[in-house]
């Protein structure tokens, strides 16, 4: 790991979320006390830094420098709000497309898929805080500098990302083994957010309870599945090739 991916220390970390740093997440070490930590604590919760209390040895394995219990994580990126650009894309008269990931953690896969969202013009990828990769140096390289192009939003959880947007009128589509409807089936020509799963088990059954439209993948072979940076590829151009056919604006 690059060292200006990171920064360490009580006071160095406090400085940074004091000048508005963007700062991916902070690790904190699990038995860390004291009033400077109640301090560095309050002041990230109140700045909507995401923290995470984890073992000292996995900070260890980061620096083994002088790093007191607490280890933040630099973003590459400014992440959007969700709730900001959602207003942003209808005034400025677009049709928007959005790709969710929910609970991805390969940094490469999340690399091509950034990579494929903006060659066709996704407007924004929307991941959760926790349990999900983020967009770190490693991101970047693999995206081929995409990431540093397309939108990236952090929510809660992608399950209120769906609701929220399909309450503000997008078809909310998940991609999933599990439904008997091609994707070809799906009809994408309205606003639309397509909800892509973890690699190891899938879009969470509470995301999966906010998207209308469930479609799936034809297998032929003996493997059940996709790599899912592929089978996102395989959703994403067949939304540009309906609105494409509709002769509607892709950007």
């Amino acid at each position: 790991m690059d060292r200006n991916d990171y920064i360490y220390g009580l006071r160095a970390v406090m400085e940074a979320i004091e000048a508005g740093k963007e700062i991916d997440k902070i690790f904190i070490a699990k038995d860390l006390q004291g009033d400077l930590a109640s301090e560095l604590i309050a002041l990230a919760r109140a700045n909507r830094v995401v923290m995470q209390r984890v073992p000292v040895e996995r900070i260890n394995r980061i620096t083994r420098k002088n790093h007191q219990g607490v280890l933040a994580m630099m973003s590459a990126v400014t992440y959007h709000r969700l709730d900001h650009l959602v207003p942003e894309l209808y005034e400025a008269g677009i049709l928007p497309f959005i790709v969710l990931l929910d609970g991805m953690t390969d940094v490469r896969n999340f690399g091509a898929i950034a990579r494929t969202c903006e060659c066709a013009g996704v407007d924004a990828i929307v991941i959760p805080e926790h349990g999900s990769v983020s967009v770190g140096g490693d991101a970047i390289k693999t995206s081929a500098g995409a990431l540093h192009h397309i939108p990236v939003c952090r929510v809660s959880s992608i399950a209120w990302a769906a609701k929220f947007l399909r309450e503000n009128g997008y078809n909310v589509v998940a991609v999933t083994e599990k439904s008997d409807i091609n994707y070809t089936e799906g009809k994408y020509s309205d606003p639309v957010a397509i909800v892509m799963g973890a690699e190891d088990v899938g879009i969470s059954p509470e995301a999966m309870k906010q998207c209308e439209t469930r479609v799936g993948i034809p297998m032929f072979g003996n493997i059940g599945s996709l790599n899912v940076s592929v089978a996102a590829g395989v959703m994403i151009y067949e939304v540009v090739r309906q609105r494409l056919e509709a002769n509607l604006e892709i950007i």
